[in-house]
């Protein structure tokens, strides 16, 4: 639990000094944000199982599966074009494919889903900033015209007496 604050804690700090960054140079927090994205790059594995996710999770592949376990079943239960199955009823060695395919698909799909929370974490870190920059500009913006307000007021007043 420590730890976990901890890390929060310290990510707070980075994105405050972001804000206070942008604000002292005056420059738009949106650069910040694209600068520590375009520094980060996926690695091949990374981009490999991004591929193999959205392969997986897609009715291509869910149609292209499905055809093959149709061709499969058909060759194997069709007894009279094949005099000798090489897979017969019980489908035993289609079921180690499936097995297989499954424990392999499986934890990519989990990789891929592991880099896409830690992508809308990102995201939520940079939502938060830019409405801090907002907020904290919006206020200055205020104070500006509580300010000239304020002199407009003392202008008056001296024009009036």
């Amino acid at each position: 639990m420590e730890t976990e604050l901890e890390s929060s804690d310290q990510t707070l700090q980075q994105v405050h000094s972001w804000v206070r960054e942008t604000i002292v140079d005056e420059t738009l927090i949106t650069q910040k944000i694209s600068e520590t994205e375009a520094d980060e790059q996926p690695s091949f594995g990374n981009r490999m199982a991004d591929g193999v996710a959205e392969f997986g999770g897609s009715w291509k592949f869910i149609l292209s599966f499905m055809a093959f376990l149709i061709i499969w079943i058909a060759i194997n239960s069709l007894y009279f074009i094949l005099q000798k199955p090489f897979d017969p009823y019980p489908f035993i060695l289609l079921n180690l494919i499936l097995s297989c395919v499954a424990a392999i698909q499986a934890p990519i799909i989990m990789m891929s889903q592991n880099r896409q929370e830690a992508k809308d974490r990102q995201r939520a870190r940079n939502d938060y900033a830019t409405n801090l920059k907002a907020e904290i500009e919006i206020q200055r913006l205020h104070d500006k015209m509580n300010f000239l307000l304020d002199e407009i007021a003392d202008l008056k007043a001296k024009l009036g007496q």
